[in-house]
């Protein structure tokens, strides 16, 4: 296995676990991720076509993946929205481990960050007691990718 799908898979594990982990008093308003961005706000922030939204498994709503309708090489390949806990988020934001870049990010939400690993990176955001974390996985710099995920997260906030 390749070392950027290893680092791939510990950051989406290391959320999934987060989110899983965190008492459920905090909950989102919506249990539905997919319901928060359509197929065009997705395509206008990553500037190609995606499908529509799909949970990861149908009785887990949190998680919601739009995948490229044509992937090339160097374009966006999927992006994923996971709904957590504010308590999620304040653990997220405290990790120190080898290899994380935590990054502030002002202006979004009441708090947010990026968490960046290796050459992927995610933005976490909160606002109220709902939190969530938005990443574009493509093979594409890490500021290109932060820019999409902020674009994202804006209109994401503006329905919470």
């Amino acid at each position: 296995m390749s070392s950027r799908i290893k680092v791939s898979l510990a950051f989406a594990a290391l959320f999934i676990f987060s989110s899983a982990a965190a008492p459920s008093a905090n909950a989102a308003p919506t249990a539905d991720a997919c319901a928060l961005l359509t197929t065009a706000q997705v395509s206008a922030g990553v500037g190609v076509p995606v499908k529509d939204g799909a949970p990861i498994t149908p009785t887990d709503k949190n998680l919601c993946t739009w995948n490229a309708a044509k992937p090339a090489p160097k374009s966006t390949k999927f992006v994923t929205l996971l709904l957590q806990t504010a308590d999620s988020f304040q653990a997220g934001k405290s990790m120190r481990a080898p290899g994380l870049v935590v990054t502030p990010v002002t202006g979004l939400g009441d708090d947010a960050f990026y968490l960046a690993v290796g050459d992927q990176v995610g933005l976490i955001v909160k606002k109220g007691n709902v939190a969530f974390k938005v990443a574009v996985y493509a093979d594409i710099p890490l500021a290109d990718k932060e820019a999409m995920e902020k674009t994202l997260a804006q209109q994401i906030v503006s329905k919470l």
